[in-house]
């Protein structure tokens, strides 16, 4: 039944494009493109969005509820840390090596991991002592 839905959802879609697309088929050929890239366009994003739900789907099985909390505060503040921590649980939970839903805990410590691979950017500023140092006039009194 699903399947019956999602595919006239699908055929709705694409007479919506088909109309968008400029009708007649006038001039030279401009609606063509125009419906051709507005197909490709929506092919890409329906591959695009299973693979998104079903990543969060798999999230929503393998993490506690608090676990999921901090992970959506992560992302907030760190987009790519969380994504990290995401693919690193992904790969756990298809290798089998979570025995049952990953608590808060336990995701406090997959972070504090993927923190030490990481190596942290650093700045280093160096100062140079350069002819119009004011601290040099005071050395010669």
């Amino acid at each position: 039944m699903a399947d019956d839905e999602l595919a006239a959802i699908r055929k709705a879609r694409l007479e919506q494009l088909k109309a968008q697309g400029g009708g007649g088929g006038g001039g030279a050929g401009g609606g063509d493109q125009a419906q051709r890239h507005n197909h490709l366009r929506f092919r890409s994003a329906n591959l695009i969005r299973p693979a998104a739900e079903q990543r969060q789907s798999i999230l929503n099985q393998i993490l506690e509820r608090g676990a999921a909390d901090r992970l959506g505060r992560i992302r907030l503040v760190n987009e790519q840390r969380a994504t990290e921590v995401e693919n690193r649980l992904i790969m756990l939970a298809r290798q089998g090596a979570l025995k049952s839903a990953v608590t808060e805990e336990q995701l406090k410590d997959l972070l504090n991991a993927v923190a030490e691979t990481r190596e942290e950017e650093k700045i280093v500023v160096s100062r140079r002592k350069g002819w119009d140092d004011d601290d040099d006039d005071l050395l010669d009194l």
